[in-house]
């Protein structure tokens, strides 16, 4: 534990008096089922958005709420609390069991909520003042970007998928017809507790997006997202 919590505070810039506090918050539960950061994900999760949704009203006073919506949604998702947690080398110490799930896509998502169960931690140990200031430190240059990311509908499947069931969305090939100049590709998409959902595209690549958008929408009006 000593180890980790070193390298911690260096990457961190700060001494950590809750050793065990924080080691909760690297770990994951495939390496301790019982001791692990899900809870502090949870806290952490909600503190970020409000430090940041804080944050733009402050510097976008006269913006309107569905483009500060956009915004918070661009800088709170998975990708990019995995970016924040890779500029902060939660990737190098981020404690994991013997997975077979080693695939690109889990090691970001476990990166992403350690990321998130720091910020919780921090919150605990040293109060809201402090990780807000953290938090606006290392969020700078990507609150003060005016450009606004808006999240694809593939994308923010997956993402309510993983968070919700932790698993992937599943996505199936239906047919390619059309001429080679204008081909229509049919694709279908599920997630756990729905049925197969299909939708058309120019491309699988866009098929696989109307699809994605035609599940979040079914999903949408049963209030579930």
């Amino acid at each position: 534990m000593k180890k980790i919590i070193n390298k911690l505070e260096q990457y961190l810039g700060f001494k950590i008096s809750d050793h065990e506090l924080y080691y909760k918050a690297l770990t994951h539960k495939s390496a301790d089922k019982n001791n692990n950061y899900e809870k502090l994900e949870f806290l952490g999760d909600r503190v970020l958005g409000l430090c940041i949704s804080k944050k733009l009203l402050e510097i976008f006073p006269n913006e309107k709420e569905g483009i500060l919506d956009k915004k918070l949604a661009s800088l709170v998702n998975k990708n990019k609390c995995f970016e924040i947690g890779q500029q902060i080398k939660l990737d190098k110490i981020v404690r994991i069991g013997n997975l077979r799930i080693k695939k690109q896509i889990v090691e970001k998502k476990i990166v992403s909520d350690s990321c998130e169960a720091l910020i919780g931690a921090i919150y605990l140990d040293k109060g809201f003042d402090f990780v807000e200031k953290f938090i606006l430190k290392i969020w700078e240059k990507h609150i003060n970007d005016k450009t606004i990311i808006i999240i694809d509908a593939k994308t923010k499947l997956q993402e309510y998928s993983l968070k919700k069931f932790k698993l992937l969305p599943i996505y199936k090939f239906i047919s390619d017809t059309g001429p080679k100049h204008k081909p229509n590709f049919r694709v279908a998409v599920k997630i756990k507790n729905t049925t197969f959902v299909e939708a058309d595209g120019a491309s699988k690549k866009l098929a696989q997006q109307a699809a994605a958008t035609k599940l979040l929408n079914t999903l949408d009006k049963k209030n579930e997202i």
